[in-house]
């Protein structure tokens, strides 16, 4: 007989194996399971490793038990684990069932990062089924045991069962082909057959065992009896037929509950375990140590909680970590949902006294214990506190340098300080805190404590906690919170003037009561109007928000009148209503005339400076902006494309011939393309001419005068003239009809540039700077200056100027300052030099004082000066020939000039101008309320009223008893002008304070509401109230 072939290894045990194996033991000692290192099926054994890598390639557990998606998958792996094997089917659920049961838990840990079922459901129950990862407690039901079903059906213990452990079924009847004895064969073999009467076997009860043979003889069947069903005269079914069981003998058993006896018993049990389960807690994973399990209250409460212990460590750690929560999340942190976290934030803010102080505050609810000195009113808060503040005596600190026990505990006071500002930035917030009294103590202990630089960033938390806080409250002018914040802008510090006057401004403000802010010191209101003249924007805002409330009283007003320099006052608001103006000139055009405009033919010529911003930009930018330049729409306009195209090539030639590195112009193709893109009324079009094509554009035409394509300002163009032309010398240089330079630059300082180099031709040196003075060369020999060149002559061209005609100058720097009076003065003197630039034909005298403040106040423009104003002042050439009245049709339409301030989002006046305005308005209803000044018997030392009235009075003219003297015309005229100053001078005097004070400013107030149309609508509120008060 030959030898067997040795069974190669189920296993190979290599590291890896082995460090996996070790992972499974680890993973089941904790879940409380036990592992089968090496499950076996038959004669082998199974590598869970390969196991596990095969069913993770296959989708998982789920995948492979999912009996619709994936048949017999549990099957097919058994086969290559088992090759061969003649029992497959049941060998796959032994398989299945070793996966189950050591590495699908496992499986949903690692794989999935889930928490896996608990064992009970998983390791303890059969692998039937799948859906592990949604296997519950609660879903799931596992299935009774089949066999009280099988005994009671009659069925087989010995019936195969299928690879997921579900029995076979039993094949159809009508499946079968056996023929029976004596049957009709396959005629009847169609027919429903009786099914066989089974017996349940009885044992025997006798002591004796009998043989086989005894039993035989004593119970064998009849032959020729008559069986039942289809088993006709078979001797099988004889014998069974004729069995008879012995009498059975009663025996002394104990029955025992099964659920088959009782399953009603059973499946209350089950309901019953169930219910423990969902009540019994989801134990933690390995073992609990004493003191851990249990997360705890959150950090909010953790926070408040710490700091309600009052003790030092926990009190730290909990403001640490409200200043971070309180930045991070002050729009989800509220103090409602914290009870007792706002008073324990105050509570320890003010403590801060007690560094300062020989006192240590404490909030008592108890009305006995209010008269204490220390002890501060929690229900209504301490309306005494100043006094008692004063009465404190002050500890001694000789310098900056706090102990530490002192530093780390005002480190805990401003973080407390900071958490409470933080959190009232939220409305809810706010007002949750407002109702608290105490906080209101609170405010005015911080502000009351000494003027030392520790406490400079607590009082600025508390000045922006009160900032956020007075809208809720009415304060008089008794309270301590209002006296503290008055006294605060008395301080040096910018910070806290701007925020306390914010919350002066703020008292009441969210309710029905007005905000009267009396008693306000005289020295206050006088600083509040200087702080007006300071350039500052923010502290400006916050003085005429107070200004615009204090402003609303008569009573206010008076005070003012009386105690403060209102007319300053109300001059420096009329500056500041043109603050920050934005200049807008609306353009006018002429009077449509008989003839129609001449349209430029040809793209206007550009300066160096913006050819070369151009042609730094990429194609098709570069184009686009070109044209945009020095092209517009118009539904009529028309330019051949050969002519564009032209144009485009000329105006960058220069540029790009000299700098070969740029990078090469569009093709005519895309750009002609390119111009529908950019004007998109522009269309490229062909013309049939007599039989020839003619490529066109519609829809564009040059500009006259190009603009920047981006603000749509217009450009500056040249009138440097040739001088060969004005001379009237030949030069065939310049034979051509244009008479002027034409090129357009993008300002006034580029123009400016474009003459002092191209036309003047002054030098630069190495640094770029102008060679206004040309350094002469010097003698090696004797160090003399040697003038090797004849200085250059320098004349102005600009427009036919003949300033310098005929020598001209030899001063570059004369020559460049004298062109800067051609050109629009943008510096912030432009008022003061436009005056010495006006014309004769546009000047008039300023005869009276308004006209010469009106004069000053408006912003002067120069305009430039061409060959019209050297006619003009040369000739008439502007006055008819015939009426010598000057001809209106040839003097262009003024432009009109608005000087906008600052909007809001909706375009509505906003910011000092607005506010300005708004005072000058409460100012002119209130004075008007007033009582008139009193009388002024000082005369101005002026030049305007050089007289008193004592010389000038009847009185002393009659003292002097002589003749009345004949007058001269002089004479007279000037006795007049002294009457109408006398009457002026008596009519002031009865006048009331609107026209006392607001007449001076009345031509600017003018001014500002025809060039203002941002104040447009405000200004007729002021004019009316200035009106109703007599001005």
């Amino acid at each position: 007989m030959a030898p067997n072939k040795p069974r190669e290894a189920s296993i190979e045990r290599t590291s890896e194996y082995e460090e996996f194996i070790e992972k499974l033991v680890v993973y089941h000692e904790k879940r409380g399971t036990h592992l089968d290192r090496e499950p076996k099926v038959g004669s082998r054994r199974i590598d869970l490793l390969r196991l596990w890598k095969r069913v993770i390639e296959e989708g998982g557990y789920d995948k492979v038990s999912d009996t619709k998606g994936n048949k017999l998958a549990w099957r097919r792996l058994a086969g290559e684990f088992l090759p061969g094997s003649p029992n497959l089917t049941t060998q796959a659920f032994i398989v299945k069932s070793s996966y189950y049961k050591n590495l699908a838990a496992y499986e949903i840990s690692t794989i999935h990062n889930r928490e896996p079922p608990p064992p009970s459901i998983l390791e303890d129950v059969s692998a039937k089924g799948g859906d592990l990862l949604n296997r519950t407690v609660e879903n799931y039901f596992p299935t009774g045991s089949r066999e009280p079903d099988r005994l009671r059906n009659g069925e087989s213990d010995s019936e195969e069962s299928d690879e997921n452990g579900e029995p076979k079924k039993t094949p159809k009847p009508d499946k079968m082909d056996v023929d029976e004895p004596g049957s009709t064969g396959r005629v009847t073999r169609g027919l429903r057959h009786a099914p066989p009467q089974r017996v349940l076997f009885q044992p025997e009860m006798t002591s004796a065992r009998q043989t086989r043979t005894a039993t035989g003889s004593l119970h064998s069947p009849q032959p020729g009896s008559q069986s039942n069903g289809a088993f006709g005269q078979s001797l099988t079914a004889q014998t069974i037929m004729a069995y008879e069981p012995r009498t059975a003998v009663p025996v002394n058993l104990k029955p025992v509950l099964t659920p088959a006896n009782n399953p009603d018993h059973f499946r209350s049990m089950r309901m019953k375990n169930i219910v423990n389960r969902k009540n019994r807690p989801v134990p933690m994973r390995g073992m609990m140590l004493p003191g851990t399990g249990f997360p705890g209250p959150n950090i909010y409460i953790r926070a408040l909680h710490a700091l309600q212990s009052k003790e030092p460590e926990e009190e730290a750690y909990a403001l640490h970590h409200l200043v971070k929560i309180s930045h991070e999340r002050g729009d989800k942190y509220r103090f409602d949902q914290f009870p007792g976290l706002a008073e324990a934030l105050i509570a320890k803010v003010i403590e801060v006294a007690s560094i300062f102080y020989d006192v240590k505050w404490e909030i008592s609810f108890v009305e006995e214990d209010l008269e204490q000195q220390s002890i501060l009113n929690g229900l209504s808060g301490t309306s005494d506190l100043l006094q008692r503040i004063q009465s404190l005596e002050l500890l001694d600190f000789q310098d900056d340098l706090l102990p530490e026990e002192v530093a780390k505990s005002l480190g805990m006071f401003n973080e407390a300080a900071l958490i409470i500002r933080n959190m009232v930035m939220l409305h809810e917030n706010a007002l949750f805190v407002s109702m608290i009294p105490s906080v209101r103590d609170l405010i005015v202990v911080v502000l009351n404590l000494p003027n030392h630089a520790t406490t400079v960033e607590l009082q600025h938390y508390a000045l922006e906690i009160a900032e956020q806080l007075t809208r809720f409250w009415t304060l008089d002018s008794q309270n301590p919170l209002y006296l503290s914040l008055l006294a605060q802008v008395d301080s040096e510090d910018r910070g806290k003037i701007i925020t306390s006057l914010r919350g002066l401004g703020r008292i009441a403000m969210n309710l029905e009561a007005t905000n009267k802010l009396t008693n306000v010191p005289k020295n206050s209101l006088q600083s509040i109007c200087d702080w007006l003249l300071v350039e500052d924007e923010e502290l400006r805002n916050a003085c005429l928000d107070f200004l615009y409330l204090f402003t609303g009283f008569v009573d206010n007003v008076e005070i003012l009148a009386n105690e403060v320099d209102v007319e300053g006052l109300v001059n420096q608001l009329v500056r500041l209503l043109q603050y920050n103006a934005i200049t807008y000139e609306e353009r006018r055009s002429n009077a449509k005339s008989s003839k129609s405009s001449q349209q430029a033919e040809s793209a206007p010529k550009l300066s160096v400076a913006i050819i070369e911003h151009l042609v730094a930009l990429e194609e098709p930018e570069r184009s686009s902006q070109w044209l945009r330049t020095c092209f517009e729409e118009d539904a009529n306009g028309e330019i051949t494309q050969i002519q564009l195209w032209s144009a485009y090539n000329a105006a960058f030639q220069d540029v790009m011939t000299t700098n070969q590195s740029l990078k090469a112009l569009m093709p005519a193709k895309d750009f002609i393309t390119n111009v529908s893109t950019t004007f998109g009324s522009a269309s490229a079009q062909v013309l049939n001419i007599g039989g020839q094509p003619k490529y066109t554009i519609k829809g564009i035409r040059p500009r006259s005068v190009p603009v920047d394509p981006a603000t749509k300002k217009q450009y500056m163009r040249c009138c440097w003239h040739p001088p060969s032309l004005l001379n009237g010398y030949a030069d065939s240089k310049h034979s051509t009809t244009k008479i002027e330079c034409g090129e357009f630059t993008s300002g006034v300082k580029a123009m400016w540039e474009h003459v002092i180099s191209v036309h003047l031709k002054v030098p630069r040196d190495e640094g770029g700077k102008w060679l206004l003075e040309q350094k002469p060369d010097i003698d090696m020999a004797n160090g003399d200056a040697v003038t090797a060149t004849i200085p250059t002559k320098y004349f102005c061209h600009w427009g036919g100027c003949i300033h310098f005609n005929p020598s001209g100058t030899d001063s570059a720097f004369e020559a460049g300052q004298h062109m800067k009076t051609h050109l629009p003065d943008t510096s912030l003197m432009h008022s003061i030099h436009a005056k010495h630039n006006r014309t004769p034909s546009t000047s008039t005298p300023l005869t009276t004082s308004s006209q010469a403040r009106y004069q000053n106040f408006q912003p002067q423009f120069g305009q430039p000066v061409g060959i019209g104003s050297v006619e003009n002042r040369y000739n008439s050439s502007n006055l008819d020939i015939r009426s010598g009245v000057p001809s209106l049709s040839q003097q262009p339409s003024p432009n009109f000039r608005y000087y906008n301030t600052a909007t809001d989002e909706s375009q509505d006046a906003a910011g000092l101008p607005l506010a300005s305005v708004l005072v000058l308005r409460n100012l002119a209803r209130q004075l008007g309320k007033l009582n008139p000044p009193p009388q002024i018997h000082e005369v101005p030392d002026s030049p305007t009223h050089k007289r008193s009235r004592s010389e000038s009075s009847p009185d002393r003219r009659r003292s002097t008893g002589a003749k009345k003297p004949r007058l001269s015309d002089a004479a007279m005229k000037a006795q007049r002008e002294n009457e109408e100053i006398e009457k002026e001078e008596q009519e002031a005097e009865k006048a009331g304070w609107v026209p006392r004070i607001f007449a001076p400013v009345k031509e600017q107030l003018y001014f500002v509401s025809a060039h203002n149309l941002t104040l447009r609508n405000y200004m007729g509120g002021l004019f009316k109230a200035i009106t109703d008060g007599g001005g």
